[in-house]
């Protein structure tokens, strides 16, 4: 039976909820916590928005904490939009924005920075949205989460939002062990299906031949040969060439971009895994001429981007590069990365999302959860830089990635698209695409700065404590229990050994050990 609260909440989504949406909706309403590990897309966010409702019907508040700025931002504004200005603040490294309001959305760092401190903006905190929650695992700022997660006070009910993980139950029993009652809502199902395919050259293929070869990993035959016959050809140029000479690339952006059009794939994104390389990509497709847009198209466009820079003085503009930049907007082309001026990518936002920029060249931030879902997803490479060697793109990463394809509610289906290269092997890709599900691994490591804050702030006792508390220490637990127990069976075994190894005879493994001794 649906409550009343549930039932007011759902009349102003504007669609009917899915069971996974309404079943963890109706635990948090009984007071429990929740993990909700469902694919991109799939309508997680639903879960954390019915946590601010249910805050601002209580006279409590409810901190919305997501992993990146531009993330914040938009979660910001769309909240903005549904309870008004005055119930909605921000918090981020560049912003503060009515601070003090019921309903916060943060940075994880900030709520962090907050606990450190005891601020006093955590009074009359009831719940805490925890958005990507399964960047916990990422090495470098991972164990930001699980200080936020172990050191809230026990008051507070967490709502933990995350990508579809393998030991999902793992996760939510050391949630149990540090935050108390968590149910865990696990759905598998993507609202709009998702079609592999890699371009080779100028033709594209699918990657599997039906759904059944794509649980068993199995390539298209056609797709094999292909990639086969292409290599061959570009080994013969190289021999031809001399060794000195480099090897052919992949298709020009351009043409990629020409071939999705054609193909009825835009809008899309195309994931290049560096900030220059995403500003040259929009540059290739202006000096080719392309121009994705119509005359209507290019005077609203105009209009939006006037509206939202219209108070930055024509000399500032002229330094950030603004004319080739808005040369490209109106050409329906744009890059989106860390390194651009924060006002130049919510515009770069808004223009996807209203349809009016139709191809974006993106670095993998735009995966973290920033609601620009496309029709089609173009990974141009499977290797990226991690800020210390390149190393090849995880399953985890590649769902994220591709999970930006098909628009719920606009397309019927959406296209995961992988470039073509000599290095790249369709059957690495099927691997890739095949796993739906990876384990959440902790990369929780105490640093320096995080026992100083510790213990000047809980004492050293208590610090330890906290730090025994993390998940990696309970996931360490559980693979010493684990071994613990393999050596006891194994025990156990041998003692059966050594019962059948003995008869009225004699013991065998003692005239065993005797005719090794002797020889």
């Amino acid at each position: 039976m649906t409550s009343p609260l549930l039932t007011e909440f759902a009349g102003g989504l504007g669609f009917e909820l899915d069971p996974f949406q309404r079943t963890a909706c109706r635990a948090l309403e009984q007071g429990s916590g929740v993990l909700v590990c469902a694919p991109t897309g799939a309508g997680k966010t639903v879960v954390g928005e019915f946590a601010v409702h249910l805050a601002l019907q209580q006279g409590r508040k409810c901190f919305y904490t997501t992993p990146i700025k531009a993330l914040s931002n938009q979660k910001f504004h769309d909240l903005v939009q549904r309870y008004g200005p005055d119930k909605v603040g921000l918090l981020t490294g560049d912003n503060s924005i009515n601070g003090d309001a019921p309903i916060v959305v943060m940075t994880t760092e900030v709520l962090r920075n907050m606990l450190y401190a005891g601020s006093s903006t955590l009074e009359g905190l009831s719940y805490v949205v925890m958005d990507e929650v399964h960047y916990l695992a990422d090495r470098f700022r991972g164990a930001v989460w699980e200080e936020v997660i172990i050191h809230l006070p026990e008051s507070v009910t967490l709502v933990s939002l995350s990508a579809t993980v393998s030991n999902a139950e793992e996760f939510a029993d050391w949630l149990v062990t540090v935050r108390g009652k968590t149910e865990v809502v696990v759905s598998e199902h993507r609202p709009v299906p998702l079609w592999q395919h890699m371009l080779v050259g100028k033709r594209m293929f699918d990657l599997f031949h039906d759904a059944d070869a794509a649980r068993t990993h199995e390539v298209h035959p056609e797709l094999l040969r292909h990639t086969r016959e292409a290599g061959r050809r570009i080994e013969m140029g190289s021999m031809k060439r001399g060794a000195g000479r480099r090897r052919q690339p992949g298709p020009p952006r351009p043409d990629i971009v020409e071939r999705l059009d054609s193909e009825g794939l835009l809008p899309a994104i195309l994931f290049i895994f560096s900030r220059a390389a995403c500003d040259a990509a929009v540059q290739q497709c202006l000096q080719a001429g392309l121009r994705l847009t119509s005359p209507d198209d290019r005077v609203e466009i105009r209009q939006i981007v006037e509206r939202r820079l219209g108070n930055i003085p024509s000399e500032d503009l002229h330094a950030l590069g603004y004319w080739d930049w808005l040369d490209g907007l109106e050409r329906g082309l744009a890059a989106h990365h860390a390194g651009m001026l924060p006002a130049f990518k919510e515009v770069v936002e808004e223009l996807f999302v209203r349809g009016l920029v139709k191809a974006v060249f993106a670095t993998e931030t735009l995966a973290l959860g920033i609601n620009m879902p496309a029709r089609c997803v173009v990974l141009e490479k499977l290797v990226k830089f991690n800020g210390e060697a390149h190393v090849d793109l995880t399953p985890g990463e590649y769902t994220q990635l591709t999970g930006r394809a098909g628009r719920r509610g606009i397309d019927i289906e959406g296209h995961a698209v992988v470039v073509w290269s000599p290095e790249v092997d369709p059957r690495h890709v099927a691997g890739l695409a095949s796993t739906r599900t990876y384990p959440l691994r902790s990369s929780f490591r105490p640093s320096y700065n995080m026992a100083v804050n510790l213990v000047g702030s809980v004492g050293a006792a208590a610090s330890r404590e906290l730090l025994e508390s993390s998940f990696a220490q309970f996931q360490a637990d559980r693979s010493v229990v684990g071994l613990a127990r393999q050596v006891q069976r194994n025990n156990e075994t041998l003692s059966i050994y050594d019962t059948e190894l003995a008869c009225d005879h004699g013991d065998f493994a003692e005239y065993f050990a005797i005719r090794v001794k002797i020889g």
